[in-house]
């Protein structure tokens, strides 16, 4: 490609992808700046495990889910909790066409992109106890078949086809640093250009610079990503009166190279920064045993059977149960002085209940392998990585008894010691309510209410049964430590991802998606993400940018 682009791309991410395919299937030509080298291509995306929200959908149907778009809405509103009239002014726009979007053409879309999902559908995010508050109602995670780097494969190869045909440039290990405006409009970027890496994908690779480089376009359209592994701006934007003081440990649930440098970037050229104190980490981290980028953390992504402590010892109570209301758990942990938790189960509760975040840890839906999936997923005892994670991983304890569990938690606790009698009281207690199929302990109600669902029944929620029963051994304790995960304020933006400048004007030649504009309009979420993944968010922002730049330079 020679000559003048009609658009530069900041970052080659999910977002980027999608907006440079909705461009290159207009005609248009199409540079991508990425700071990392080729191998990243797609960015965070790659990692995930790939999960889409979609609303009354035929998998939905075919487990017996009623959905609908105003189910969906009541849900999306209730846990969003928008409050704020400026900073949440397109947020709140942004949240109805997204609903709207995943309830009619979002899985047409995709599909016609060559996507396709499993058949059992997740519940991400079960709520927080009330009907209009935060939670999903119904199960509406869909798992795409291959994860999440088939997510990107779709996107990708449009793109690649598109680079062979002149259309797309990609230019690696180009940083940008600053905005070129000239009248008032964005015309390009201006930055630095970084030594050659050949490092695997996801691994931290060198800053040193070596040249730089400006690029002039029409447009320019940010999807940088968010701030994910930048612990000093997570801790300087922590919102300490909503959660309690930032925790002192925190592990990385995304590479180094998700470090937020465009979002200050562009501040100073002039945009709406908006919703900087909302972000979404997750309580239920783990140290990777086998890690790719430092500080490198994997999620467990839970079934609601494992007892939750703090780190004093204390169950915690509702609505702060596994995979429930994340953003009320967190508090609930940090509340106690401390920045970790345990759950407490058994072989039985792990083998049926413990999935891990990230393709890599999904060999089977990753590799699009039926025959692995059906007897990993089906079979009796944990998965290959889980199990993995139990006999290498150092925030497991496996243990016989109580005894034994408990003295295994205090050599590796943060904080206080346990007392073995008190766990132990708790536990019995609970397993006590087991001797009639009704019972008071909200957990088991939410337990049976779980099973009630097909793909929770079949694949996601152990049979309720006594924790301490021998034949469900051995007992098992996790320490949970936070992980830092997602963005979900940013770069305010109108419906066609247009950027904002601090007045609520149009910023001319600039546009942004991604998490780097909390996923569209500077936080379509709100304070809590309700999907339990942040890839549809990337696709309906990379397509509004990439659409809207195509119409307007026609």
């Amino acid at each position: 490609m020679t000559g003048e682009a009609d658009v530069v791309v900041v970052g080659a991410g999910l977002a980027g992808l999608v907006a440079t395919y909705e461009l290159t299937k207009a005609g248009r030509r199409v540079v991508v700046v990425e700071q990392e080298n080729r191998a990243n291509l797609g960015g965070q995306a790659f990692w995930s495990l790939g999960g889409l929200f979609l609303v009354d959908s035929p998998e939905q149907r075919r487990n017996g889910i009623k959905d609908s778009y105003d189910l969906a809405l009541q849900d999306w509103l209730g846990s969003a909790g928008f409050d704020r009239d400026d900073e949440d002014h397109w947020a709140r726009q942004w949240a109805q066409a997204y609903v709207r979007f995943a309830a009619t053409e979002k899985r047409s879309y995709l599909r016609e992109l060559g996507l396709r999902f499993t058949p059992i559908v997740g519940w991400a995010e079960r709520g927080g106890g009330l009907a209009d508050g935060h939670g999903n109602s119904v199960p509406r995670f869909h798992l795409t078949w291959g994860t999440g780097p088939e997510v990107v494969r779709v996107f990708a190869e449009p793109v690649l086809e598109a680079e062979r045909r002149g259309l797309v440039r990609f230019e690696f290990r180009h940083q940008v640093d600053e905005l070129v405006i000239e009248d008032g409009a964005v015309v390009g970027v201006r930055g630095s250009v970084l030594e050659p890496s050949d490092l695997e994908r996801g691994k931290a690779s060198s800053r040193t610079v070596v040249d730089g480089f400006e690029l002039r376009a029409k447009a320019v359209i940010v999807t940088s990503g968010g701030i994910g592994h930048n612990h000093d701006l997570i801790r300087a934007n922590w919102p300490t009166d909503r959660l309690g003081s930032c925790p002192e440990t925190m592990i990385a649930g995304v590479p180094a190279h998700v470090d937020g440098r465009m979002l200050g970037i562009t501040e100073t050229a002039g945009a709406s920064l908006v919703n900087r104190d909302r972000m979404w980490h997750y309580t239920e981290g783990l140290h990777n045993w086998d890690p790719i980028w430092p500080n490198h953390a994997i999620r467990i992504i839970p079934g609601p059977s494992s007892l939750w402590f703090d780190a004093n010892g204390k169950r915690l109570s509702s609505p702060n149960f596994p995979g429930f209301d994340t953003n009320s758990s967190m508090k609930a942990i940090l509340s106690t002085g401390y920045d970790y938790s345990w759950f407490v189960l058994n072989q039985s509760i792990i083998g049926k209940e413990f999935m891990l975040s990230g393709s890599e840890q999904n060999p089977d839906m990753t590799g699009k392998d039926i025959r692995l999936a059906v007897s990993s997923r089906l079979a009796k005892g944990a998965s290959g990585p889980v199990e993995a994670f139990k006999q290498h991983g150092v925030d497991f304890v496996i243990a016989g008894n109580v005894t034994e569990l408990v003295a295994g938690m205090n050599k590796i606790a943060r904080g206080p010691q346990l007392d073995a009698a008190e766990i132990e009281r708790q536990i019995v207690a609970r397993d006590r309510e087991l001797g009639n199929a009704f019972s008071k302990d909200l957990q088991l109600m939410a337990i049976a209410n779980a099973r009630r669902t097909l793909g929770d029944k079949l694949a996601r929620v152990a049979k309720p049964h006594r924790i301490l029963d021998p034949e469900h051994g051995p007992l098992i304790a996790v320490r949970l430590n936070i992980l830092t995960r997602k963005t979900l304020g940013g770069i305010q933006t109108t419906l066609d991802s247009q950027a904002l400048h601090t007045d609520g004007t149009p910023f001319p030649g600039l546009y942004a998606a991604g998490e780097v504009a909390g996923f569209g309009g500077g936080g379509v979420h709100g304070y809590n993400a309700l999907e339990g993944t942040f890839l549809g968010g990337c696709i309906f922002s990379g397509r509004a940018a990439g659409r809207a730049i195509a119409r307007t330079l026609a």
